[in-house]
């Protein structure tokens, strides 16, 4: 049996994007969500997870998109007191301080834990968890909030507990397809707990204007309300 966790990731990036997620969530097999706690939609997400409880949602740890909660973070920001992009992240990865870090994930998480929705897991946005300095935060994060921390794919985050067994990213651009999740069976024939990784949305400005990664998402919701899954896979 498969065990399948359908994640959908930049929960509290627009209105576009929270509406994407609960509409394929509500009527597709999206059951799990991350959430951004610097974000336009955020406080609309919130409200929408409170209106939904059977979606479980976790936060998606911020790094490189938006503005920091706390002002005094430096090392993260570039000029316009924006997060570096992620290309600019891993070129100053030496000079990014971890205490800095560690105060504005922290301070995210308590954003979460004020909101009053129950908090499941922890990722982030772009994968940047998974980046080896980083490590040492994530672990005491983790840790220190009782938190499960997404896989890097196959393999998972040293000294923390795991989310899954695997995440699968490959449910992405040139990946989409209406039979991705019939074959999950050919690829893991033994028991298992999948995540696989999702960004569903809506078009909207915010969107469009922000991120690189747009009119597939449209795609992505489509297929997620149109699916049904095979005998041996089992929504957890």
């Amino acid at each position: 049996m498969i065990q399948l966790i359908v994640n959908a990731d930049d929960f509290g990036f627009s209105s576009g994007v929270n509406y994407g997620i609960i509409d394929s969530h509500l009527n597709g097999i999206v059951n799990s969500a991350t959430m951004m706690m610097n974000m336009e939609g955020t406080e609309q997400a919130i409200q929408l997870a409170k209106e939904h409880p059977s979606l479980q949602v976790g936060i998606h740890l911020v790094l490189t998109c938006g503005k920091p909660l706390l002002q005094d973070v430096s090392s993260l920001t570039n000029e316009e007191g924006s997060f570096h992009s992620l290309s600019e992240l891993h070129s100053k990865k030496a000079t990014v301080l971890l205490e800095e870090v560690e105060r504005e994930w922290t301070a995210q998480i308590e954003k979460f834990l004020t909101s009053g929705v129950s908090l499941t897991h922890m990722d982030s946005h772009h994968h940047v968890h998974t980046i080896e300095e980083l490590l040492p935060v994530v672990q005491r994060l983790s840790k220190k909030y009782n938190l499960p921390v997404r896989a890097n794919g196959l393999e998972q985050i040293q000294g923390v507990e795991p989310f899954s067994d695997v995440a699968l990213f490959d449910f992405y651009g040139d990946g989409l397809e209406a039979e991705y999740f019939d074959k999950l069976k050919e690829s893991f024939t033994q028991p298992i707990k999948i995540e696989v990784m999702a960004h569903p949305a809506y078009l909207d400005t915010a969107l469009l204007n922000r991120s690189s990664y747009t009119y597939k998402r449209i795609e992505e919701v489509d297929i997620l309300k149109a699916v049904v899954l095979p005998e041996g896979i089992q929504l957890l």
